[in-house]
């Protein structure tokens, strides 16, 4: 049975990760060119280094601590899903309020098994309860990313951000209604 919860920043470190398997095998990817969305093949392996995962300690707990939603998902008291909203709406040209979902994986182990759904609408409901309109996604281009957002009610964001386009240039750039 899986157990989600709200984690704060004094929980949120290196030790956390020690059971959470970000490893994703990667064929194919969603790539906007002319000015259309198409399927290239662009394989690689996208795991997470021992440096990553510091800057990723640092980011949730920085998130946390400014007053953004940091969530788990928990299978026998280990973390095998997390998603973080950021607190800030973000300053867009857009009718729309938005808040940054700036984080949302779940273990390679435990994908397939609605960790993701749960998380997702957990960060929904969490905006929607402090007054966004949306959630806006820098989103991993992998096929099998993308088809989880679309799942999810995703949509090309409508205003980019541009400070997630510098940051990767390949994601997907992403909005969902609350």
């Amino acid at each position: 049975m899986i157990q989600y919860r709200e984690l704060n920043e004094s929980e949120i470190t290196g030790s956390l990760f020690q059971n959470f398997i970000r490893h994703q095998e990667v064929t194919d990817c969603w790539r906007r060119v002319d000015g259309k969305w198409v399927i290239r093949a662009d394989p690689f392996i996208d795991d997470w280094s021992q440096e990553e995962y510091e800057i990723l300690v640092e980011c949730l707990r920085h998130t946390a601590a400014s007053g953004g939603l940091v969530y788990g998902a928990f299978s026998e008291g280990a973390l095998k899903g997390f998603t973080s909203v950021e607190s800030d709406f973000m300053e867009l040209k857009a009718q729309a309020r938005y808040l940054d979902l700036s984080c949302i994986h779940v273990s390679e182990d435990m994908r397939g098994s609605g960790i993701g759904r749960a998380l997702f609408g957990a960060a929904k409901k969490w905006a929607r309860e402090r007054g966004a309109d949306k959630l806006y996604i820098s989103a991993h281009s992998a096929v099998e990313s993308q088809a989880f957002y679309k799942a999810m009610g995703c949509v090309e964001a409508a205003v980019y951000a541009p400070e997630h386009v510098e940051k990767e240039p390949y994601d997907c750039q992403l909005e969902c209604g609350v």
